[in-house]
């Protein structure tokens, strides 16, 4: 059963949170819920969407890191040598900026309707900005 519900643009995506491998930061993410956001698309990471969030800090570290998150998994970035971010895979991606490579938190995982995850990212690419919502379910 999904944990919570992502709003993208026109698609809704049901998800889990990845408590096992990442429960501070998930922790500190259900207490900002419900969290708004707009996806733009990444510069330099390849086929994803992020949401730049300045120097807002979650009060996380690393954990369940990675640098190639899968198509479907989000990523929180908790800050360091670039901003504050969360990243949305579509595609094939390779997380970086333009400090070089980073690797953020997986701690949310798209459970179904991975089949539109490149059509959001075509959308967000050709008409930009896509407000974004996470809930719990």
């Amino acid at each position: 059963m999904s944990q919570l519900i992502i709003h993208a643009g026109d698609f809704t995506f049901p998800a889990r949170f990845e408590e096992q491998l990442a429960p501070k930061t998930c922790a500190a993410f259900r207490k900002v819920m419900p969290f708004e956001s707009q996806a733009i698309h990444v510069r330099w990471s390849g086929e994803g969407v992020w949401m730049p969030l300045g120097d807002l800090d979650f009060g996380v570290s690393y954990e369940n890191h990675t640098s190639y998150p899968a198509p479907g998994q989000i990523i929180l970035y908790p800050g360091g040598i670039s901003e504050t971010e969360i990243l949305l895979a579509y595609g094939g991606v390779h997380f970086a900026s333009k400090m070089g490579q980073l690797a953020g938190n997986h701690f949310i995982t798209l459970t179904s309707g991975l089949e539109n995850l490149p059509e959001l990212g075509k959308t967000v690419l050709w008409k930009g900005a896509q407000r974004v919502r996470f809930e719990a379910a």
